[in-house]
């Protein structure tokens, strides 16, 4: 395969399917936890002392944190307090986009049935220049990928 370059991971949008938001909603510094791990379970057999046999069980997803330079009015913000704050549970499906340079989708993950769980500001400090960032934490049930 040569002359064959993997994507760039800086080029990138998040697209919350049940939230009417803007471009800014869309935006986000970082896309953390696009993993999944397989759970086993170990069955002794009696008679085989050298190891225990492992099964897979079911997979596991780790929540999806996502980091932004804070927004002052955003959708997606007031969709995480209202579960924060008033306990009110929205599930909404999520897709992240890889892009090219022509901003077209290189690959695409669709997450399922996303809620807050986390959302957190970085502290502020006199001593440094740099931007306030947002940390919105989301458990879900799985995700696909095309």
């Amino acid at each position: 395969m040569a002359g064959y370059y993997p994507p760039v991971g800086f080029h990138f949008l998040v697209e919350f399917t049940d939230i009417d938001t803007g471009d800014n909603d869309q935006r986000f510094q970082s896309v953390g936890g696009l993993s999944v791990d397989i759970e086993t379970e170990s069955i002794i057999e009696g008679g085989e002392n050298r190891f225990k046999h492992k099964f897979p069980v079911r997979t596991k997803y780790p929540n999806l944190v996502l980091k932004r330079g804070m927004l002052l009015d955003s959708k997606v913000i007031k969709w995480c307090k209202d579960a924060i704050e008033n306990f009110i549970f929205q599930p909404s499906d999520i897709t992240v986009k890889l892009l090219n340079e022509e901003h077209q989708p290189l690959h695409t993950w669709k997450i399922v049935h996303a809620y807050p769980v986390k959302w957190s500001v970085e502290d502020f400090n006199a001593e440094e220049s740099k931007l306030v960032v947002e940390t919105i934490e989301l458990s879900y049930n799985y995700y696909t990928s095309e």
